[in-house]
């Protein structure tokens, strides 16, 4: 039976009993067998039994996915029926609120004094943790994406919350449980009786299991094929006793990471394996942190200041930032505290001539903006277009008019500004392990091949990009990686090479341990 991914409104029909609402919302539970597969209709209510959340219908269930069917001519007919006995039924009812009842005085004094007639009320899910039919669905769907399609994990929120309309407060219920699924594959793995968390790709109802009895759900009845429910106490406990299952770390990183950080590393290995903090920095060419906290409290979303970063709030309760007002009014951007460190330690002032070389979508083009007082010139540029075009529209909803954008699309986009900016800005392309918290599905991945080819890139950008500045200028490296050798050591490299032009003012390094995500930051001065 397919499955309609819109939410429908309810639909208040008389000739549609409460126990046949109850009928139906009880078939509407039971186990989910596999995931959706999305495919396009349109818009009409199905003809298919609906599934209902909550005491509204939503769709109808299948494992072909969200999709929306036309309306059979049966259905309309069906529904005019319906609408005719309930018009002549409510007139009826009218009729005797008003005294036109044909029933007797005396049948109407017997009746009086007989008990009323039980109302029937529609039964009630039962109240238990976990996710509800609908949403265990959803679920599978989204796991399936990201495992079995390779989708990356927010690409697979964007494609099913966009056939799925559903509440924020349940949208973020979902979310946050598949990253906490991600954040440690390796810890469910073991409790799902694999070897390694790759071979979730054929047994995603595994992970959904080993999820429910590690979080002491009621477990639901999916078809897992080979998943051994007596063993579970005992490898749940083996699980929680080894480190780098328990802390979500896969053995290429670790093995990486102890390398590069040694003593330090258990530590951070610790805090990748947590939940990140939602931090949001305020957009001062419009307002200020304490307004802007009492905006925010207004539509009920609860923050907090956070100590040493002027701009930052963090977001204390599960609250649907996007939607608000204060969003849509550009009051603030979602942005970690620790990278809300970067802008100003670039040193820019009104009126400057500012490069930002690796722009991508602008997280870190707006902050500046804001911290030049929308004056000057600030020129946004990235190899990529279509990030641009996404940093325009931040842009205007910033109130950030002193952006220029520019593609870089060859050598010479570059080599036009040679000795031209007073601050140049290069957030160079990395591995991005200081901000595993927030992309936990990209671990699962050895990419030490790739970082060999990423510390190259590095160094030419490096060795390129730090030219536009002049003579007094200054260039700030930085990255969100927390490995010496994407951060110290390429500075090293370049100062080695370009003593006689650069000198290192400042270094800084922000690890997740202290509760932001990882960074690294050089300020580099340009001396001849």
């Amino acid at each position: 039976m397919p499955f309609d991914a819109s939410t429908s409104k309810r639909v208040k029909r008389s000739s549609f009993s409460d126990k046949s609402r109850a009928a139906n919302f009880n078939k509407s539970e039971r186990p989910a067998k596999g995931p959706f597969k999305g495919a396009k209709g349109s818009k009409a209510e199905p003809r298919s039994r609906g599934v209902f959340r909550d005491g509204q219908k939503v769709g109808n269930e299948s494992h072909h996915g969200f999709v929306d069917h036309d309306q059979s001519h049966s259905n309309e007919h069906s529904r005019d029926m319906n609408r005719s006995r309930d018009q002549e039924r409510n007139s009826r009812f009218s009729k005797r609120r008003e005294g036109h009842s044909s029933e007797s005085n005396g049948a109407r004094n017997m009746r009086a004094g007989m008990p009323k007639r039980k109302e029937i009320v529609p039964e009630k899910p039962r109240n238990q943790p976990g996710f509800t039919t609908f949403q265990l669905r959803l679920v599978q769907s989204i796991l399936t994406s990201t495992l079995v399609d390779k989708k990356p994990l927010d690409k697979s929120y964007a494609l099913w919350f966009s056939k799925v309309k559903i509440p924020a407060v349940e949208q973020g219920f979902i979310i946050r449980h598949i990253n906490a699924m991600f954040r440690r594959l390796s810890y469910f793995a073991h409790v799902a009786g694999l070897k390694r968390p790759s071979d979730f790709e054929r047994h995603v109802n595994r992970l959904i299991l080993s999820y429910y009895a590690n979080e002491q759900w009621p477990l639901p009845e999916l078809n897992a094929e080979g998943f051994d429910r007596t063993g579970l106490k005992k490898r749940i406990a083996a699980a929680q006793e080894h480190p780098l299952l328990n802390e979500g770390c896969p053995y290429w990183l670790e093995e990486l990471c102890s390398r590069e950080l040694k003593e330090q590393w258990p530590a951070e290995r610790k805090a990748l394996g947590e939940a990140a903090p939602r931090f949001i920095r305020v957009n001062t060419l419009k307002t200020n942190r304490d307004d802007l906290a009492s905006t925010l409290s207004q539509e009920g979303v609860v923050t907090k200041a956070v100590k040493g970063v002027n701009t930052a709030l963090e977001v204390t309760s599960n609250a649907a930032l996007f939607r608000t007002v204060a969003f849509k009014d550009g009051l603030f951007e979602q942005q970690d505290a620790g990278s809300q460190l970067i802008a100003p330690f670039l040193q820019v002032e009104p009126g400057m001539r500012v490069v930002d070389a690796c722009a991508g979508s602008g997280g870190k083009t707006l902050h500046l903006a804001a911290l030049m007082q929308g004056k000057g010139t600030l020129i946004a540029m990235d190899i990529e277009a279509w990030k641009l075009e996404d940093l325009k529209k931040r842009a205007k909803r910033a109130g950030a008019f002193n952006i220029d954008t520019r593609a870089i699309d060859s050598t010479k986009v570059v080599k036009r500004l040679y000795g031209e900016a007073d601050r140049v800005l290069i957030d160079a392309p990395c591995s991005g392990l200081g901000v595993l918290r927030r992309t936990a599905d990209s671990k699962w991945s050895d990419m030490q091949q790739r970082l060999v080819e990423l510390k190259q890139i590095q160094a030419d950008i490096l060795e390129r990009y730090s030219k536009m500045a002049k003579v007094g200028g200054k260039v700030v490296y930085s990255t969100c990686s927390i490995l010496p050798s994407e951060n110290q050591e390429q500075v090293k490299a370049f100062l080695q090479k370009h003593g006689d032009c650069f000198e290192l003012e400042e270094e800084q390094s922000i690890m997740p341990s202290s509760g932001f995500d990882g960074f690294y930051m050089a300020r580099l001065k340009r001396i001849a």
